[in-house]
């Protein structure tokens, strides 16, 4: 063999052996990323109120859990997320990991800026910002989004201390009592429509949710590599019926029209749903404009992001006759929480009945809740059967191909989604 021929066969074979090597070394392809469903918003998606409460990562990375009841309300452990949110009980095919970001209180603000970064704010990082580290090692496949019933207009927690206060007050103290009451005198009229949200209110609200929702969009598409992925946009159910169960109308031969009624104010604390009765209509309208505001910002987003997956779940009827006070034997086979509030100093053992006393002791116990609001602040949410409920809603969200679903509970209990 000449030498050119033998330098040839040298460099093939030098040639095949650097390719077996390589083949041979070549790490194997990457495996896919695990899915994730994750949950962004305010306490309805949280878990508020169902109890099971995990430990939270607060903006400088610690797991905050429990810090006793008499810790700032704005520790990061109580953004309340639940063991039992629906994000947990809903059946997701194909998902394998859940992360819940949502925290009780939660306003549009908090999507892209720390929520400390507001009056009344947690220490958590902003979602978007936990909503990055979820995708740097998962594939996110479903976003739970719930927002809107807290902003910069109003919120959830003060519509319902609101109504709820002026019904306390009115039950108990004259109206010319004003030293009763921390911030001053409470009204002691039932609820308007105008006290819940005004128009304009509404509509500021609308946008601020449109403008926060649509941050969201924008990062999803960033970050999410295969940019697959359905959007949830859940909207708000009433822990109340439109009008309460007979035996709560009236007790002792007085409703809730005149001045003071003590007794009856006592029954329907103890059911869970202290508020007049003439509140109840303006509240389901304020709940009907929450709805308005998520579906206005499916249907704005849906034509700015055209390609996107979002649909809107309707969650308004969820609770049909398992409401607070819409049954005799209230808060008992319910899906709301009852209003419960704790005396000073919170110890952690909630006042389940206001039978007997005055209204030194109800002073008191009301100004607990408005030093130490994470002493109420699950009252009139979901618990752990609502959720439950809540995420049949979700199952049936995730799988449709409709735009638009409704959740709705029948007068047996089941649930459809359609």
């Amino acid at each position: 063999m000449s030498a050119l021929r033998r330098t040839a066969a040298a460099m093939a074979l030098a040639v095949a052996a650097t390719t077996l090597t390589t083949a041979v070394a070549a790490p194997a392809a990457s495996a896919a990323a695990p899915t994730a469903a994750v949950a962004l918003g305010d306490s309805f998606i949280s878990g508020e109120g169902a109890g099971a409460y995990q430990p939270v990562v607060d903006a400088t990375g610690v797991a905050r859990g429990f810090p006793g009841w008499t810790a700032p309300n704005s520790d990061a452990f109580f953004c309340h997320r639940s063991a039992n949110a629906s994000l947990h009980k809903a059946t997701l095919p194909g998902i394998q990991d859940r992360f819940n970001l949502a925290c009780s209180g939660g306003q549009p603000r908090d999507v892209a800026a720390a929520s400390s970064a507001r009056p009344n704010g947690r220490q958590v990082a902003s979602q978007l910002d936990q909503l990055r580290a979820v995708a740097q090692t998962h594939d996110i496949d479903l976003v739970l989004v719930g927002l809107g019933s807290n902003n910069s207009s109003f919120t959830f927690g003060g519509v319902a201390e609101k109504c709820a206060n002026r019904f306390i007050a009115d039950a108990w103290t004259g109206w010319w009592e004003f030293w009763a009451y921390l911030n001053g005198p409470v009204e002691q009229k039932p609820c308007t429509d105008a006290d819940l949200a005004t128009a304009a209110q509404v509509s500021a609200a609308t946008a601020e949710t449109t403008a926060a929702v649509r941050q969201i969009l924008t990062t999803l598409r960033e970050v999410d590599a295969d940019g697959q992925h359905r959007v949830v946009l859940q909207d708000y159910t009433n822990p109340l019926p439109l009008d309460l169960a007979p035996t709560y109308h009236s007790e002792d031969s007085r409703d809730d029209t005149r001045d003071k009624f003590r007794a009856l104010g006592a029954e329907r604390y103890a059911a869970g749903c202290p508020i007049h009765r003439a509140s109840l209509a303006p509240g389901h309208r304020f709940s009907q404009s929450l709805g308005s505001i998520v579906r206005s910002v499916r249907d704005t987003l849906a034509a700015e992001f055209p390609n996107a997956d979002l649909v809107y779940l309707n969650v308004q009827r969820a609770f049909d006759g398992a409401r607070l006070c819409e049954n005799a034997n209230s808060p008992t086979g319910t899906l709301a929480t009852p209003i419960r509030l704790m005396d000073n100093p919170p110890n952690g053992n909630f006042v389940t009945s206001l039978s007997g006393k005055d209204k030194i002791a109800i002073q008191r116990i009301a100004n607990t809740c408005v030093s130490y609001f994470q002493t109420c602040q699950e009252s009139w949410h979901p618990n752990a059967a609502g959720h439950q409920v809540l995420g049949q809603c979700l199952s049936g969200a995730a799988s449709t191909t409709a735009r638009s679903v409704a959740c709705v509970r029948s007068s047996n209990g089941a649930i459809s989604v359609s």
